[in-house]
């Protein structure tokens, strides 16, 4: 059942589209019409509504998808494409911490919102002023913004802005479970970068050259990184006709590389601490007799006893299962 505050989407049979919070006593102005909301409880979920005019829309659900492609932007957002392998490589997930720098438009920021769900936490860092309250904007539109602690704050100064409680993990990033930089010089931040997230943890990038890819490999190289991944992701979209199934005519190439690391953790050259195994005890005294003491293995010779040269090799006798050897 819908209530005030909800998303709805309502699509029109041409594809036409308009994001809202549900609000009964408002009134949705378009070039079909003006939409009364209020017809919209009584609709529900995959109904249909219309305008004064007669023109039919379709109340739904809007998706993380229609969520991101929503946002108001005045920067290029990452596309979809992108941000569900994000996401399954940070392994972003209800109760994950996770740290963003390049807020942008919002766009990533509003998944990683939505899938850390109530329990996780996103903490988000934009440099540059107008794309801050941008980002605030669209967050607060999607709902989500109590999920997310946003600083406008420049990470080369480490990921420990004014305003932050240390300790507290509604303010404090430190210790994250994953990282993605979306920003023009990450090899400038990989220290920073290593100090704010737990050993182990998976870190990402967004990058639109490869000579950006290229000067971040070799900051890698040095950094307390591992386990790195280039890639891209392209989508080719096809005409949904069965008699003429084929690919659409233009497509979206080319948004962005893609690089994934992982912090190194404890590394595999030094001494590692053995823990010593440690015998249980016997429940009952009767019990002692039944566990076999330790056997000391005899000692290997030195040398091994040379065969007896005159007995050839493959001479002796022939070992088999069948008793009835003929």
């Amino acid at each position: 059942m819908l209530t005030p505050g909800d998303l709805i989407l309502l699509v029109s049979p041409k594809g036409k589209q308009y994001l809202r919070k549900y609000d009964p006593q408002a009134k949705l102005h378009t070039q079909d019409g003006v939409i009364d909301l209020a017809q919209v409880a009584q609709a529900g979920y995959g109904g249909v509504i219309a305008s004064h005019m007669g023109s039919l829309y379709r109340v739904l659900r809007p998706s993380t998808y229609q969520l991101i492609k929503g946002v108001k932007r005045s920067t290029q957002i990452m596309y979809p494409k992108e941000i569900g392998y994000v996401i399954l490589k940070l392994g972003i997930g209800p109760g994950t911490r996770v740290v963003e720098a390049g807020s942008g438009s919002g766009g990533l920021t509003t998944a990683l919102a939505y899938h850390v769900g109530d329990t996780g936490r996103v903490y988000t860092f934009e440099r540059r002023q107008e794309f801050y309250e941008l980002s605030g904007k669209n967050l607060e539109a999607a709902g989500l913004v109590h999920r997310v602690a946003r600083y406008h704050h420049d990470i080369l100064q480490g990921f420990a802005p004014q305003g932050m409680v240390l300790g507290d993990p509604a303010s404090d990033p430190s210790g994250a479970d994953a990282l993605f930089l979306d920003v023009r010089t990450p090899w400038d931040h990989l220290e920073q970068a290593a100090a704010v997230v737990c050993p182990g943890a998976p870190v990402g990038f967004l990058l639109p050259t490869t000579n950006q890819i290229s000067d971040l490999l070799r900051g890698l190289e040095t950094a307390p990184f591992e386990d790195v991944e280039v890639l891209e992701i392209l989508v080719r979209r096809y005409k949904p006709v069965a008699d003429r199934l084929r690919p659409e005519d233009r497509m979206v190439a080319h948004t962005g590389f893609l690089v994934f690391a992982r912090h190194a953790g404890t590394p595999f050259t030094g001494s590692i601490p053995v823990l010593e195994r440690v015998r249980p005890a016997p429940e009952h005294a009767d019990d002692a007799a039944a566990v076999p003491e330790a056997v000391e293995a005899s000692p290997v010779p030195d040398t091994v006893p040379a065969a007896d040269a005159s007995e050839p090799v493959g001479s002796g006798p022939l070992v088999s299962d069948n008793k009835d050897v003929s």
